[in-house]
């Protein structure tokens, strides 16, 4: 079972406290260092000192880290155009010596496009252009150097790109594709993804979930095998219970709460509950760190959950 930590620095975060968990995470051994992709922060929270882009901060991090992957959960595909975005992920996968993963997604919150004049369309156009998006950056990685790639669609049009930069990884990144959608969301996770996530469901949800992922690859012709399964959790642990009740209110949550719909509790409930994930097949867990000043709760995992997990 791999752990990934996974940050949302739109609730006010600045680059040096990113980069001190990312370290303390890679010195740890968690498997990679992730971080959402979001430019307004979400409840009764300031956001200060203010949103940071994500591709700009992995950048920086590509190059403060030495070991840990990095990567979004997820990129809104109405954020940035492909072309650029196949860019960008590329020169970050060189900056970081092949250690990047893309999420991507078809964004969701409208409040923050309109808070910086992003624009926000309906749903199902929102799922079209990022069905478009991700031919197009898998087909720019993918085109052979000294080859040209074209593409010509409803949302975005391509004409005689020398489809560069080429990424370190061949033949490109690890794409994540995550959500609940029942038809649209499948379909794209067979066609293009390496990792399917879905965030905040529990076992049962969870494996319901990854039966529609199954039943989309046979549709395709792809073996439901070849695509890692993972999810998201809010992280909450404690040594004891009132470590536990401490850190759920940090971040303006309940114990009980947090116990029935995230990974919490004490070291032992959480080697259960990961391991009830392990045994439908998640592979991967994404831990939600939300205080970010708090490295000793990365600590604690390291110490008391993750050897129990190495062996699933």
């Amino acid at each position: 079972m791999d752990l990934r930590i996974f940050t949302e620095p739109q609730q006010g975060a600045t680059y040096d406290q990113l980069l001190a968990v990312a370290r303390r995470a890679e010195e740890r051994g968690f498997d990679a260092f992730f971080r959402s992709d979001h430019y307004l922060s979400m409840g009764a929270v300031s956001g200060l000192p203010g949103p940071s882009d994500a591709w700009i901060t992995l950048a920086g991090l590509a190059r403060d880290t030495e070991r840990i992957r990095l990567g979004t959960l997820v990129t809104a595909a109405t954020f940035r155009a492909p072309g650029p975005l196949a860019i960008a992920v590329a020169n970050v996968d060189a900056m970081s010596g092949g250690r990047v993963e893309l999420g991507i997604g078809a964004g969701w919150f409208e409040a923050e496009h309109a808070a910086y004049g992003i624009p926000f369309p309906p749903v199902g156009e929102r799922f079209d252009r990022l069905t478009e998006q991700l031919e197009i950056i898998d087909g720019l990685w993918r085109t052979p150097a000294g080859s040209r790639f074209g593409h010509h669609g409803e949302h975005y049009t391509l004409t005689d790109s020398p489809a560069l930069p080429k990424p370190v990884q061949s033949p490109r990144p690890p794409i994540i594709i995550g959500g609940s959608g029942p038809h649209r969301t499948p379909a794209l996770v067979a066609r293009f993804a390496d990792e399917y996530n879905l965030a905040w469901a529990d076992v049962e949800a969870t494996r319901a979930r990854n039966e529609t992922i199954d039943a989309a690859c046979r549709a395709a012709g792809r073996d439901p095998s070849t695509v890692l399964r993972s999810v998201a959790q809010v992280l909450c642990v404690g040594a004891d219970e009132a470590e536990l009740a401490r850190r759920a209110g940090a971040i303006g949550r309940e114990v009980d709460e947090l116990r029935a719909h995230g990974l919490a509790g004490t070291p032992d409930e959480l080697i259960a509950k990961a391991s009830a994930f392990a045994d439908i097949g998640i592979s991967r867990i994404y831990l939600q760190v939300l205080d970010l000043d708090d490295l000793d709760h990365v600590d604690l995992v390291a110490d008391a959950v993750m050897p129990a997990l190495e062996r699933k």
